[in-house]
Formats: C-alpha cells, structure tokens, sequence
C-alpha cells in the first residue's frame, strides 16, 4: 500500500537566515515511504550481506526516502537510507546489490564514529536527529507529527556531513566485494555502478547525482573495482532468477506510485506484457483513477498469481480508496493470511476493519494491532488506531494505555504522562500492560527532567 504510506512530506530545517527561507520555498517536498513489498524485496538483498558481515540483520533499520536522485547512505547509527531514484534506476539487481554491500561496509567499518565525532557540532547533531525523527515519522505513520527537514542551507551542511573521506570509501569498496563473494555474488554491478558516476565527473556539481557528491569517486575505486571483477571466481555469478523478478516488480511499482500515470503509460506500454508492466499499468491505472480498467488488470495478475500477497494488497487497496471498504476486506484478509508475519498488511487491514464502523470487526482489528506493535513497538499509526479500536469496543483502560504510548513516541510527554496515568487508574495492577505503563510514567519523566537541564 504504498500511496498511503507515503506518510511525511519534509522540508529541511533552514537556518534563521533570510536567503535561506527563500531558498526553501523554491526546493521540492520529500517524502519518506514503507511497503511491505518494497521493503521485503531490499531487506531479501540485505541480509545475506548483514550476515556476511557480522551485522545482525534485524539491528539495521532500512529508511525509503522518495527522492529522484541516485543515492544511499548510512547515518545516526544502524540506519540505511535508500532513495527511489537508485531502486528504479538500478538496472538489475547487481548494481543495487553492489551498493547496499557499499553501504554494508560503512556500517560494519565504523564509519559512523567519524560522523558521531563531526555530531559534536550542536547543528550538524540537531540535522541528523531530525533526519532520523522524519524517518522515525514516517515509519510510524502521522505526518502531522513529524519534524520538518530542510533544504537551502542545512542541505550544503547535511551533504557536507554524509560525504565520506576517500579511505572510508576505499575502506568501504572492499568491504563490499569481501561481502560479495563471500555471498557467491558478482561485483559487476558495483563496477558498473561506477561507471555510471564516472560518466558524471565532468559535470557541474549541480548536476552531478547525489551520490557522486556525497561519495566520492576516484580513478583508483574503478581500478581497484576492475580489478576484482577481473579476478574474482563469482564474476561470471548471474542473479538469481526470483531476484531479478523482485528488483524488476519493485521498480515498476515504485515508478507507477511515484511517477504521473502518463508516465507510467509511456514507460510500460501495452505492447510490453511482462508482469512487472502489467502490474505497473494496473497501478497507474487505479491512480489515474479507472477503476473500470484498474480491477480486471488486477484480477488477471491474481488469477495468474492467485497466491501473491502484493497483488491482494493491491486490490484491497484499490477498492479501499474508492469508497468500497466493505468489498476490501476480503482482499486484505488474503494478503494476511499468506503473509502473516508482515506488520504492514495487518495494521491495513485493521485500518479498513475499524473504518467500517461496525463493533463485530473491533476484536480481530485489536488482535492484527496487537501482533503489529508486538512487532514494531514504535509504530505509532498501530497504536492510534489501537487507541480507537479499544475506546469503540468500551475498553477505556487500554485504549488510554495505547494513546500513552502513541503520545510517547510523539514526544508529547504531558499527555503521555496523562493518559499513562489514566490507564493505570482503570486497568489491573498486574501484568505485562500495568509494567509497560510504569515504564512510561518513568520515560516520561526523565525526558521532561533531560529538557531542563538542556534548557539551563
């Protein structure tokens, strides 16, 4: 469900400067996003790579930032940011692959110390924490609570903070064939990834990608990248086919989301009957919206596809969005059930249970919540329809306790505080919940006790 996922639109934080205000007005809005399909395609790329090396998978934290330009970088601890424009660039999954096992590198290299010690700066510090809080925003899902990041001159500051030194990057490149051949795969797409930088040496800076500013390319990268390619066993090493069908579905759905659906019409035309075309045109085509040519395009990937958990998002999405939440259910209670352990269709389909305002569907959209948060904890869209879904069904206590801790990650410690405290009058005085509520009275607290002593 990615168009309602894109959950924060930012602008940079600008300093107090005239000229920067005006530079600001003139940038284009961001937006950070999640998907399930998305985010299972690049966390399939990932792992093996994690594992190589010596990273726990699931301690790094992926951000999709939709973003035209050709970038990815690490930064604020065990965090990985990706932009659109390198997933539906990339041509194959090897140069994708050949980045993150880059990126990879910077991680497991230490590489961020460096960036921790430039933090130093209180205005670099506050740029990150802000980076992270729009992420953090928007992986948790209320635009309206997020921090506004910016462009004009924090973005030379924030670019200036993220470029790697030429040895970091090195460092970095070899790091990533070691994970690579480590993982039996080829570093050609990584070679070929520097050759599509180095074709942009010559351009102005402004117009040079993102990823050339803030990683600096050098004729030894390319030989040292050569090199491998020429020497390494895994060179000849061809993706997997499921993989290339992965990356390939993942960029035409990025790019039918993303892009006008002219766009997505003329990139995918109908002579192109490939699924990643068809499944692109199917989405351009309920965005349009053409809800008479969207649903049979859709059906026939299902009926091609009948155990696809994306294609049933998709529908269920399609008819949600059109004023048919009745007729979605069934959709989204497919997509659960052939991907049970994914948080994202859950919280989806409780999101339709509870907006057909109908108190038989309250219990199962507490229960698909509830494994939600037991999964990621710091999903706060989880825990506001929570919230909801206990104050309809009459359940005061809990739907206090999940305001608390929607409240919490918001950073509005009063009203965490309040609702906390609301819910420890009303609930049992035993138990995992009555604990998790003294847990964030004692949060609450330090962090009010933090901001002033900040503030002297």
């Amino acid at each position: 469900m990615l168009t309602r996922i894109i959950l924060l639109s930012f602008l940079v934080l600008t300093l107090a400067l005239p000229q920067a205000a005006r530079a600001q007005q003139a940038q284009p809005k961001r937006s950070f996003i999640r998907d399930a399909e998305v985010e299972s395609t690049i966390r399939t790329f990932t792992t093996p790579l994690f594992q190589a090396a010596g990273l726990a998978p699931d301690s790094i934290r992926l951000h999709l930032l939709v973003d035209n330009s050709l970038n990815a970088f690490v930064a604020g601890g065990l965090n990985m940011f990706i932009h659109t424009g390198l997933l539906i660039r990339a041509e194959s999954p090897s140069q994708l692959i050949g980045v993150l096992a880059h990126e990879t590198g910077h991680i497991a290299g230490g590489h961020l110390a460096r960036m921790q010690d430039a933090a130093g700066n209180a205005g670099t510090e506050a740029l990150v924490g802000m980076l992270l809080g729009a992420a953090v925003g928007a992986a948790t899902g209320r635009a309206d609570a997020g921090a506004a990041i910016a462009l004009g001159s924090q973005e030379v500051a924030m670019r200036n903070f993220l470029t790697y030194t030429r040895g970091e990057e090195s460092s970095a490149d070899q790091a990533a064939v070691k994970y690579l051949d480590a993982t039996g795969q080829s570093a050609k797409g990584l070679a070929e990834f520097f050759e599509i930088l180095g074709d942009q040496e010559l351009l102005v800076t402004t117009r040079q990608d993102a990823y050339m500013r803030t990683h600096p390319l050098t004729r030894d990268r390319i030989s040292f990248m050569r090199d491998h390619v020429a020497k390494s066993q895994y060179s000849a090493a061809a993706p997997r086919p499921e993989w290339i069908e992965m990356q390939r579905r993942m960029r035409g759905k990025l790019f039918a989301f993303i892009e006008p659906p002219y766009r997505t019409f003329l990139r995918y035309k109908e002579t192109d009957t490939s699924l990643e075309a068809r499944y692109a045109r199917a989405i351009a085509a309920y965005r349009k919206p053409d809800m008479a040519a969207a649903l049979p395009m859709i059906d026939a990937l299902l009926a091609e596809r009948p155990d696809d958990p994306y294609f049933w998002e998709l529908k269920g999405q399609m008819l949600f969005e059109n004023g048919r939440g009745g007729e979605a259910l069934a959709p989204y209670r497919k997509a659960v059930d052939l991907l049970p352990d994914n948080p994202l269709m859950r919280i989806q389909l409780a999101q339709v249970q509870i907006e057909q305002e109908d108190p038989a569907l309250l219990a199962e959209a507490q229960k698909h919540l509830s494994l939600a948060v037991h999964q990621e904890s710091d999903n706060r869209t989880a825990w506001r329809l929570l919230a909801i879904a206990f104050g309809r069904d009459g359940n005061e206590g809990m739907a206090a306790y999940a305001m608390a801790e929607q409240t919490l990650i918001e950073g509005k410690l009063a009203d965490a505080s309040y609702h906390a405290g609301k819910a420890e009058r009303l609930l049992p005085k035993t138990g995992e919940v009555w604990l998790r509520i003294q847990d964030i009275k004692e949060r609450a607290a330090q962090a009010k006790d933090e901001v002033k002593q900040r503030r002297r």
